[in-house]
């Protein structure tokens, strides 16, 4: 798989030193993935989540931006740059939820996916502490 930046990466953001582990909770939340083990961690302003269908994702809901980052227990690509007090990613689409239904439109192909099933109850009050962070 060709790694490319696809969307458009959000602007630097900071993290206080203790919080910036990015890239570790992401490789983490892959990992969650490939065990079918569904986890929702916040880390500052960003929600990364697992679920039992081996999906994960990160989103910033501060502007509904999402990266998947790995598809029935396969991990993804996804550029991200980190230092140690600022990180950028490299964001693939939008997202929203509808009720029950988590819905994803990649910015490259403008499709739109709605998927059934994940933890929706748990996911908004992960996404409402991240906003209020």
């Amino acid at each position: 798989m060709t790694k490319r930046k696809l969307g458009h990466p959000s602007a630097p953001q900071r993290l206080s030193r203790e919080s910036l582990h990015l890239a570790k909770e992401i490789r983490s939340i892959q990992h969650r993935a490939a065990e079918h083990d569904g986890r929702i961690v916040s880390l500052g302003p960003l929600v990364l989540f697992s679920t039992e269908s081996g999906d994960a994702w990160i989103l910033d809901p501060a502007d509904a931006l999402a990266a998947r980052l790995a598809y029935a227990g396969d991990p993804m690509d996804i550029d991200i740059e980190e230092t140690a007090t600022s990180y950028t990613i490299g964001w693939h689409g939008h997202y929203r939820i509808d009720g029950e239904i988590f819905a994803y439109e990649d910015d490259a192909s403008r499709q739109l996916v709605a998927i059934r099933g994940y933890p929706v109850p748990l996911l908004l009050r992960a996404i409402s502490g991240a906003i209020h962070s």
